[in-house]
């Protein structure tokens, strides 16, 4: 590896980087020269258009938790001493019933709360604790995802979902103000109703008349977000919560 060519450009290791708001993230960062490293559940897609992308591709299940501490010390191998820059945990899982519908707190097994609470919750916490060196060598940058459901109930994220961003929205404070003396900032961005895969189908019919903006929003407009909060424009955020909703929340 050429790490003299590596170590020059900055890098971002994002999860769940497959589809929907990773996907956009991706193509967001690569379009201004990062190195993107992706992990996912699953193989690196062929019809992908970034450059570089099986190379710097990691296959992860972030719900196994000897996985995870499998992951991070493969990515510091490819990191090799070098700087991270930004950390983007955007990973989760939203498991629904063999009907398709909600799972409520009377309807979610123990099983799947663990599960959820793995992906969502405890994962990017070893992430960022296991690449905290790199992080702080880059005065570098991470990103959680929560949700809009992590501060009401929605009619289709299931409780285990909701629960988890909420714990997440927390952890991120926590984060911050133990990461920023390290000069680690920690912010987090809770999107709304975004046209991805995860939504149900009759979401955009049933909510978009209830948002302000009458629509809504799409996986680039959170990769903007997320690429700002990764950047020198947003050099004194730190412990924030974004909302990326359309002003669904007022």
């Amino acid at each position: 590896m050429n790490t003299t060519t590596t170590n020059s450009r900055r890098t971002l290791v994002l999860t769940g980087a497959s589809r929907g708001i990773g996907h956009a993230t991706v193509k967001r960062f690569s379009s201004a020269g990062w190195r993107v490293i992706t992990c996912s559940r699953q193989a690196f897609p062929e019809d992908c258009p970034w450059e570089a992308g099986p190379e710097d591709h990691l296959q992860i299940d972030l719900g196994d938790p000897g996985d995870v501490d499998a992951g991070i010390a493969e990515l510091k191998n490819r990191l090799d001493g070098g700087p991270l820059h930004a950390l983007v945990n955007n990973a989760g899982i939203s498991p629904k019933s063999g009907d398709g519908s909600r799972l409520s707190s009377l309807t979610t097994d123990m099983v799947t709360w663990q599960q959820v609470t793995q992906v969502n919750f405890y994962a990017p916490i070893m992430l960022a604790r296991g690449l905290l060196d790199e992080l702080q060598l880059a005065q570098g940058s991470v990103v959680n995802v929560t949700s809009i459901a992590g501060s009401r109930v929605h009619m289709f994220a299931g409780t285990a979902y909701a629960t988890s961003k909420a714990a997440l929205a927390s952890l991120t404070r926590e984060m911050a103000s133990d990461f920023a003396p390290r000069g680690i900032r920690v912010n987090a961005i809770a999107p709304g109703e975004i046209k991805t895969e995860i939504l149900s189908p009759d979401t955009e019919e049933l909510l978009a008349p209830t948002i302000p903006m009458r629509r809504l929003g799409t996986p680039e407009e959170v990769a903007k977000t997320i690429y700002f909060l990764c950047t020198e424009q947003s050099s004194y955020v730190n412990g924030a919560e974004i909302h990326i909703n359309g002003g669904q929340h007022v």
